[in-house]
């Protein structure tokens, strides 16, 4: 004998409210991108919504800082710092796990001059 008296009708219920948390939780990333300025950018994906999580790779910690409560108040959003990027970039986080498995800290790095936002300044090497 179960305690719950309709499993059923919970579950429904259940599905129902998670779906409209999700639809608010798409409101607030669209809120959070628009103040960044990313939904004007048109190197940005316009189906950033439809990713299990999204990656915000910006460009240094005092950015990572600023943005530090927007990645606990709202869901699906993680942030990764890339010294080399010159702007903050979006990022689909499977296609981050995906590339980054198995690497270790120091190969992750000397990927990250190059990817996820990263654009190498050949200037150093000129001195």
């Amino acid at each position: 004998m179960s305690v719950i008296k309709d499993e059923n009708k919970l579950i429904s219920t259940i599905k129902r409210v998670d779906q409209k948390i999700d639809k608010l939780n798409d409101q607030k990333i669209i809120a959070f991108f628009e103040a960044l300025g990313l939904t004007e950018r048109e190197d940005i994906p316009k189906n950033f919504l439809e990713w299990e999580t999204i990656l915000i790779v910006v460009p240094d910690r005092h950015i990572s800082h600023e943005l530090k409560y927007y990645k606990y108040s709202i869901a699906r959003l993680s942030f990764v710092t890339n010294p080399n990027a010159q702007e903050i970039h979006v990022f689909d986080f499977n296609e981050w796990k995906n590339v980054t498995r198995n690497k270790t800290q120091f190969q992750i790095r000397e990927m990250l001059k190059t990817t996820f936002g990263g654009v190498r300044d050949h200037s150093d090497r000129l001195n």
